[in-house]
């Protein structure tokens, strides 16, 4: 799990999870989420998950998938930095 930033005291922590059993397409996804979080700087934490059972949870029937404060954003598809940040602001 990388930490990305530090949100101000009192503020929620944006959580960006990348689900995938560490697939390159999902090492790949989980990359561009990183980078999307530190170019935008909005102290959102990105997290791995890959236990099948958690991802499973989730209804993703196709990895990787993206999911953004608990809510799934895409799944099958490595999205780009760029697509990443607009689920971001």
């Amino acid at each position: 799990m990388d930490v990305i930033a530090i949100a101000k005291k009192g503020e929620d922590i944006m959580v960006v999870k990348v689900l995938g059993t560490g697939c390159k397409s999902c090492k790949m996804l989980e990359a561009n989420a990183i980078e999307a979080v530190k170019q935008l700087g909005n102290g959102a934490k990105v997290e791995k998950v890959e236990k099948i059972e958690d991802i499973m949870a989730y209804g993703v029937m196709a990895t990787p998938a993206l999911v953004v404060d608990e809510v799934v954003k895409s799944m099958g598809r490595i999205l780009s930095p760029e697509d990443i940040k607009k689920f971001l602001v």
